[in-house]
């Protein structure tokens, strides 16, 4: 049986409600590129649905009603993806010079360099949600969202002279429905491991657990109005067997600027998965791994822990950073910063060498000069 099509002459000669049903199965940046290819396709991929369904795709933690309220008073779906979807970048990392860093610069008072300023009052605690969403090969097993910052109540309180950190298992999200556990097993595609020694070996479960984690953590400011995505998304590095045979620590993050926060201008934002073997395939039962931490504190060149005061207004800056979907940008800019942070602890050695040289030398010179007098 012949079928007979009809000829379409124009774009235009198409339904809008056919152009939508097409627009709505596309991923964020296949809609981003087709709202460029006609003005049809442009005026519709404004719709706000669109973007929801973008977002809860790629961020199920989008999908509760408190975050679309949450989003829907930042600025809507469309711009919290645009925020979102790039990651940071930081240009600024430049190589750097340890005599630079040692000294507080002219114009820093002590008072200043910790954050005892009332300039930054304006910063709260409250003003901040993180919204985090775990995927292991594109499954999503983990996603928490955190109101405010724990403990940090009362502006002159411990929270802000001591350093930033949020563990984010330990503070149940609000209106959650499970007990905030999370484990992994040979049904959501890790290889079974018979023995620790065996994994020791050959490091199996290691890179399938490395390759296959993908982590995203979006802060957002209720205040400004300003989201930022501060993960890496793929991880940066890792350690296996640490700190126990059973561990596995798998770091994430970005590098952040902290111009007019602190002296050194640049610090890191570092993510902390760990994973822990709970259950081998020895023991009777498949491979299980648990979920144990997932934190995210700041750290400046010489790996210092920034606290909490400097740490807020460096995530409030984070906000408006500059950002890259290239993620081979990502990367440089977190190498670049691992490279300087490397040379800044290799000059910091040199520096220490000379000096213990140069006391023995003196020690010496001071015991010569001594006995040339009594003899």
């Amino acid at each position: 049986m012949a079928v007979s099509v009809a000829p379409v002459e124009s774009m235009a000669s198409l339904s809008s409600d056919l152009f939508y049903e097409i627009l709505r199965r596309l991923d964020g940046p296949t809609l981003a590129s087709a709202a460029c290819a006609c003005v049809a396709f442009c005026t519709i991929s404004k719709e706000e649905k669109l973007w929801e369904n973008v977002c809860s795709s790629m961020w199920p933690s989008t999908s509760r009603e408190d975050v679309k309220s949450l989003i829907s008073c930042i600025g809507g779906f469309r711009k919290f993806y645009a925020d979102c979807f790039p990651l940071i970048v930081n240009k600024e990392v430049t190589e750097y010079q340890w005599n630079h860093h040692l000294e507080y610069p002219e114009e820093w008072t002590e008072a200043e360099y910790y954050g005892d300023v009332d300039g930054f009052e304006s910063v709260a605690p409250s003003d901040f949600v993180s919204i985090v969403d775990i995927r292991y090969k594109d499954r999503t097993i983990c996603s928490k969202v955190l109101w405010g910052i724990p403990n940090a109540n009362e502006f002159n309180g411990w929270f802000y002279n001591c350093p930033f950190r949020i563990d984010l298992l330990t503070y149940a999200a609000r209106d959650d429905d499970n007990d905030g556990e999370v484990f992994l097993s040979v049904s959501d595609g890790l290889p079974p491991i018979l023995s620790m020694e065996k994994e020791r070996k050959d490091g199996k479960l290691w890179i399938e657990l490395r390759d296959g984690l993908r982590l995203s953590w979006i802060v957002v400011n209720k205040k400004v109005k300003q989201a930022a995505n501060l993960g890496s998304w793929s991880p940066l590095g890792g350690q296996r067997h640490w700190p126990t045979d059973k561990d596995f620590v798998i770091r994430f993050g970005s590098v952040l600027s902290a111009k007019g926060i602190l002296p050194c201008q640049v610090v890191e934002c570092i993510l902390t998965m760990k994973f822990r073997v709970i259950h081998a395939e020895g023991e009777g039962v498949q491979t299980t791994l648990k979920l144990t931490e997932l934190s995210m504190q700041l750290e400046d060149m010489e790996g210092a822990h920034v606290n909490g005061r400097n740490s807020l207004n460096v995530l409030k800056k984070a906000l408006s950073c500059h950002r890259s979907k290239n993620y081979s940008e990502v990367l440089e800019s977190c190498h670049l910063y691992s490279k300087a942070q490397s040379e800044l602890k290799e000059e910091k050695m040199r520096n220490e060498s000379r000096l213990d040289r140069l006391r023995i030398i003196s020690g010496i010179a001071a015991f010569l000069t001594f006995w040339y007098y009594i003899l």
